[in-house]
């Protein structure tokens, strides 16, 4: 059985700012129930150690680094049967609310320093030098917050295989050359070829350089990051990788999303039962205080930023709101997109519902009460909302990037037969404008928007195949390095 250190910053349900959280908790799970002995590190945020101690978790060791003192908890992921690890040293990881910022939206000052000794964690546990009786073949890096682990397992004869997974190019991991001083990090890591990046320290780049290879989570952003366009800088070193680079396409957790089951909807269905769908919407109406008229019914659920393209949205929504079309919205972000969107609601109070945060149970009752899911994002790893709207039988309008482009399939180029959504190319407001049109005309024929939900809906987004693909890339890296 091959064992697996899967070290992320965020795991649902105990932290979760985005996809990532949701990917670590799924594909861990996915890859155990095809035998692969997976163990998830993760700091010991506090509501994570709280978890772990209501649950009877005790500390398995403790031991010092540096100033730290710092415990490992093994408990499991709550709902699963995946053992995970906890790094609790609290003058680190012992903070309110957002794992990554205060309370003012700010990066905590000491962000290196944390992730910096969760990396040396993740290392020593990977060599067997934390004091813990399970020793992984492999270690599974995700994002820029684990970018150290392959660094600092480079000078190890016999240390375990690693590979390294972007979710976003765009978080790097960017810090002063004066915290690389101070973290104590080796001279001969300060060059361009390893952690120096314009002059700066770059976790991402310790992961992209060092990891045995690199995965990202589709296939279309794989070829993107090696562009200038998308590669924010790292795309030479990517395009000089690319023989290790891999682009597998996430999935979502086919139970907590279905339906026909869904446990936050009052009324369920299924592909050849759709009819309350529509009772989804009127109950999602009622609940946000809209008019029940039958739709159409837009929804957006992200964080309100430029990646997002919500300034496009904000630019169509007031000419659709004009001719009867309802806005769902809910999210949190910047000021100069929540603003003008507060404006919007208050204008037109019965067709537009903007709900700042996140709520979990909404967010289900969206997808559910929706016709039509939007997604202009200027770029997009892979996206999730999607694939969770096309399982709930609601179209989405997506910018055709990354892996928007690999999951949903417009009729102008798939045919009705193939389609499941629309695409625009172009990156501004009025392709977004034009395509929303285009699939209002399709909502308007009954029959045509039956069989785009319907093939939505038979598509299989589930981790099974994708934890295959993972499971197959951990294999070849192990025989490579003949472990």
């Amino acid at each position: 059985m091959i064992r697996v250190l899967f070290a992320t910053s965020e795991v649902y349900p105990l932290v979760k700012t985005g996809g990532l959280a949701d990917v670590s908790a799924s594909l861990p799970e996915a890859l155990c129930k095809l035998g692969y002995d997976v163990h998830i590190l993760l700091p010991g945020y506090p509501a994570a150690v709280k978890a772990a101690r209501d649950a009877g978790s005790r500390r398995k060791t403790r031991f010092r680094i540096g100033q730290y003192e710092v415990s490992l908890w093994q408990t499991r992921l709550p709902g699963t049967a995946v053992t995970l690890w906890l790094v609790d040293c609290p003058p680190l990881f012992d903070r309110p609310g957002n794992p990554y910022q205060n309370e003012n939206g700010q990066d905590w000052w000491d962000n290196a320093h944390r992730f910096e000794l969760f990396g040396r964690v993740g290392a020593m546990m990977a060599v067997g030098e934390a004091g813990v009786n399970w020793r992984p073949d492999l270690v599974h890096c995700n994002d820029w917050q684990t970018g150290l682990i392959p660094v600092f397992l480079e000078h190890y004869s016999h240390r375990p295989g690693t590979v390294f997974t972007i979710h976003n190019l765009a978080y790097q991991g960017i810090f002063s050359h004066e915290t690389f001083r101070a973290l104590g990090l080796p001279d001969s890591l300060w060059r361009w070829d390893q952690l120096e990046f314009y002059g700066q320290l770059s976790f991402i780049k310790g992961g992209l350089v060092f990891s045995d290879r690199i995965t990202t989570v589709s296939p279309e952003y794989a070829r993107e990051i090696q562009s200038t366009e998308f590669g924010h800088g790292l795309d030479g070193v990517l395009r000089h990788r690319a023989h290790r680079l891999t682009g597998i396409l996430n999935g979502i957790d086919t139970r907590v999303w279905n339906p026909e089951e869904d446990p936050e909807l009052a009324f369920h269905y299924g592909r050849d039962h759709l009819k309350n769908k529509t009772q989804c919407q009127a109950q999602l109406q009622q609940e946000l205080g809209l008019e029940v008229n039958g739709g159409p019914l837009l929804g957006f659920i992200g964080r309100l930023v430029e990646q997002k393209g919500v300034d496009w949205l904000i630019a169509v929504m007031p000419e659709l709101l004009d001719r009867g079309c309802q806005f769902v919205v809910l999210g949190s972000g910047e000021a100069r997109y929540e603003e003008p969107l507060k404006q919007i609601a208050r204008q037109w109070p019965r067709q537009m519902s903007l709900t700042l945060g996140y709520d979990e149970g909404l967010s289900h009752r969206i997808t559910a009460g929706c016709d039509i899911f939007l997604m202009p994002s200027r770029f997009e790893p892979c996206g999730l909302n999607q694939m969770y709207s096309l399982r709930y039988g609601t179209i989405p309008v997506v910018h055709a990037v990354g892996g928007l482009s690999d999951t949903v399939n417009d009729p102008l180029e798939a045919g009705i037969g193939k389609a499941n959504g629309f695409r625009f190319i172009k990156a501004d407001e009025q392709a977004l404008l034009a395509t929303i049109n285009r699939a209002l005309e399709n909502f308007r024929n009954r029959k045509s928007w039956r069989r785009l939900q319907e093939n939505g809906m038979a598509a299989d987004y589930s981790w099974k195949q994708r934890a295959r693909s993972y499971g197959n890339l951990y294999q070849s890296i192990l025989k490579e390095r003949d472990i």
